[in-house]
């Protein structure tokens, strides 16, 4: 049904879930969204204000509060010196381009032109073009809804639900702690469109077979939507073969033939041993398709197999790595007391007692009284529930009115006096002493302000006189001694003398090595003049090879020119040779080539022969079955007009006979009245008090006394009833002792109003 666009977009009908004691079911409208003030067009604020109420919930809605760590007491647990403070994280989920003004501005402005317009007509308004909204196009699922079926549901009218006891000192949210039901629930979704995937199989009309034809299509009536359809490769190739298999069958001599039984036999031999080698082809086919499933398996069970594996090593890597840490902050932990304790022991070296200074524990904020340290045995944190304030009268807007009304109403009402001065002096016109002593503190009140908050005065500088500052002394400069010419020329003759020393020194070393390695130097001399005589007979060697080698280079050049000759007439004669070959060669490859052509021609002939019977098998087929089908139809036609003719000749005789009948009824029944107005007027008294004597008797009193057998049994289960009730609820005994009491006078009343009711209809029934 249609509803206003701009609604929320949800389909979903959403309806309260009844609690206990309750029998209405309403509806539930969706929350708005968050900046449904922005997109939505239909979306309409009464100012400026709202715009910016609205916009402040929704930023602080999408905004994250995060703890912002203050540097001076980050590890402080105190209440009144916090370690952080909350603040918001600043993340706009709006995009830039979205305009964040109040769009109320172009309507005050379009009001105010339409006021101008009726002092000044000259002035012309902007029309305003609407946008279409597309109700039967794209926006048609916004005018949709699912629309609401009320119900309700009746209770019998002995059904009393328990009272909930309520403590009126408790604050209301622990109640509603303990029934805690979920607002709303999503129903369903009704559309008027059906969705494609709903469909389970695709429908298949009925058909009918004539006698004596068995059409094709019935051999697949055993292929069904999931089994065998849509048809696949392997249903093709099944209908090929019962194909082939009806042809075989049709091409098999006669059973009544005696002269074509082995013809027969040996037809049926042929194709059972066919059918067998597909057999036995099927299996292979299913024993790879099973080996390569089988494989699979294998190769999923171990790549699973390592994922546990390594699911398992991780854990095991986690635990070592969890107890390492454990270990290195053990150790942290302890090594940190242990430089606490020698930090402590350094502060008191020698041992000695100090008293506990009271005043410089309390002026150093960071000192045990101000911040307790939790190893010493206090932790701050603990039991902080105890200190959060739960009271009704503060916590819920009934507690709050009840508070309010029970003050007095000085508190809500103020009333101010005007202050009086104070008399300073007594009766005869002195000054009293108080006044005196209090005019002379102010006085001393006023000096030690006039001192404290006394600014030092500058020192002038001086007018005339100015003290010139002198300059540092600079420090004496380094002075060396020049030496004389003499030490100077004593010196040069002395290192001229090392040198001398030196050289011959080195000159005595060399030559007491010659002396010692004298025999050593005369046998190398004599190697190398052995040397040069061994070269002379290398160079005359090599003279003889070079010859000997011309000689043979000489030799293998006429050997190659003679075998070059050779080579060349051998060449030609096999060039010939193949030649001829080749060309022989060719001219078989094209007359093979030429007589594959024709096989292919040939071929290709016969099968375009076939297809064309094949084409006109079909369409003579096809002319068949459209035949049957046009007879099939107009046999159909002509039975759906016998059977319209019937209907209207049956219900035309059905008709006329009611019609007779209402007719032979009206008049039995007005034959009936007569008789019994004339049994009427004759009926005395007696006759008339017996009737309803026995209608009372044969139906009022029976039905009481059975209403009252119920009621009796009902009161006998009342009590076990009622006994588990005071043992449960504990206040409602009263409430169902009443409700108990008046149930039998309300069920008496009610037997004898329906008997009065059926007796009148009897009577008004009755024939005499």
């Amino acid at each position: 049904m249609p509803t206003r666009p701009g609604t929320s977009m949800s389909f979903s009908v959403t309806q309260t879930v009844p609690g206990p004691g309750s029998a209405r079911v309403r509806p539930a409208m969706a929350p708005a969204r968050a900046f449904d003030f922005l997109y939505d067009p239909v979306h309409t604020l009464s100012s400026e204000r709202d715009h910016a109420k609205a916009a402040g919930r929704a930023r602080l809605g999408y905004a994250q509060l995060r703890n912002v760590p203050i540097f001076k007491t980050m590890f402080s647990s105190l209440i009144h010196y916090p370690g952080y403070n909350p603040r918001f994280k600043g993340k706009d989920p709006m995009p830039p381009f979205i305009d964040r003004r109040w769009r109320g501005r172009a309507q005050q402005r379009l009001e105010a032109l339409q006021q101008l317009t009726v002092f000044q007509p000259s002035l012309q308004i902007p029309q305003i073009v609407y946008e279409d909204p597309e109700v039967t196009g794209r926006n048609r699922y916004k005018y949709f809804e699912r629309p609401y079926i009320p119900f309700s549901q009746s209770f019998p009218l002995n059904v009393i639900y328990a009272m909930a006891k309520t403590d009126p000192y408790v604050h209301s949210s622990s109640i509603s702690a303990r029934q805690q039901y979920p607002i709303s629930r999503t129903v369903g979704t009704q559309t008027d469109y059906r969705d494609g995937e709903a469909q389970t199989d695709p429908y298949s009309p009925e058909y009918i077979v004539p006698q004596g034809s068995i059409p094709e299509l019935l051999t697949l009536a055993t292929l069904t939507w999931g089994r065998g359809l849509p048809a696949g490769l392997a249903e093709v190739e099944m209908i090929e073969r019962a194909r082939e298999k009806r042809i075989w069958e049709s091409t098999l001599p006669p059973l009544n033939d005696a002269s074509q039984v082995v013809k027969r036999r040996k037809m049926m031999d042929d194709m059972e041993r066919k059918e067998w080698a597909f057999r036995e082809q099927e299996i292979e086919k299913l024993q790879e398709l099973r080996l390569e499933i089988l494989k699979k398996l294998l190769k999923q069970r171990e790549e699973k197999q390592n994922e546990v594996d390594v699911s398992r090593l991780d854990a095991h890597w986690f635990n070592r790595q969890k107890a390492k840490e454990e270990r290195v902050k053990r150790i942290r932990h302890e090594h940190v007391k242990a430089i606490r304790r020698l930090v402590a022991r350094g502060k008191n070296v020698e041992g000695k007692l100090e008293r506990q200074d009271v005043i410089k524990d309390y002026s150093d904020f960071a000192s045990q009284p101000y911040g307790p340290l939790s190893r010493i045995g206090y932790f701050p944190d603990n039991h902080s529930e105890r200190f959060v304030v739960k009271s009704y009268f503060l916590n819920t807007y009934e507690g709050l009115l009840e508070l309010e009304a029970s003050l007095p109403d000085s508190t809500t009402q103020l009333q101010t006096k005007v202050p009086q001065p104070k008399v300073m002096t007594t009766k005869d016109g002195f000054i009293k002493r108080s006044a005196r002593l209090e005019m002379e503190l102010s006085q001393v009140h006023q000096v030690l302000l006039a001192k404290k908050n006394k600014i030092q005065e500058p020192k002038k500088p001086l007018r005339f006189l100015q003290k010139v500052p002198k300059p540092v002394p600079r420090p004496p400069t380094p002075m060396l001694e020049t030496p004389s010419t003499r030490e100077e020329e004593i010196e040069m003759a002395v290192i001229f003398l090392q040198k001398l020393i030196r050289g011959r020194a080195i000159q005595n070393m060399m030559f007491e090595g010659k002396e010692k390695r004298l025999e050593l130097i005369r046998e190398l001399r004599t190697t190398h003049a052995l040397q040069e005589d061994r070269q002379l007979l290398k160079k005359a060697e090599k003279q003889v090879t070079l010859a000997l080698q011309r000689q043979r280079d000489l030799h293998e050049h006429k050997l190659s020119q003679i075998e070059n000759h050779l080579a060349w007439i051998e060449g030609r004669a096999l060039v010939n040779m193949f030649d001829f070959l080749s060309k022989e060669l060719v001219r078989l490859q094209e007359e093979r080539r030429i007589h594959a052509f024709t096989m292919l021609g040939e071929r290709q002939r016969r099968i375009r022969e076939a297809e064309e019977s094949g084409r006109r098998q079909v369409e003579e087929r096809r002319r068949r079955e459209e035949d049957e089908i046009f007879k099939q139809v107009v046999k159909v036609h002509q039975s759906t007009v016998d059977s319209y003719l019937e209907d209207i000749i049956l219900n035309s005789m059905e008709n006329t006979a009611e019609e007779q009948a209402r007719e032979e009824i009206q008049k039995v029944a007005v034959e009936i009245n007569d008789i019994a107005y004339e049994m009427e007027s004759r009926r005395t008294y007696l006759q008339s008090e017996e009737i309803v004597a026995e209608l009372v008797y044969s139906f009022l009193i029976p039905e009481v006394e059975k209403i009252s057998v119920k009621e009796k049994v009902r009161q006998s289960q009342r009590k076990h009833i009622n006994a588990a009730h005071q043992i449960i609820h504990g206040g409602t005994d009263m409430v169902v002792a009443q409700s108990s009491s008046t149930l039998p006078e309300q069920a008496l009343h009610k037997g004898v109003l329906e008997g009065k009711r059926q007796e009148a209809n009897r009577v008004k029934m009755s024939p005499s």
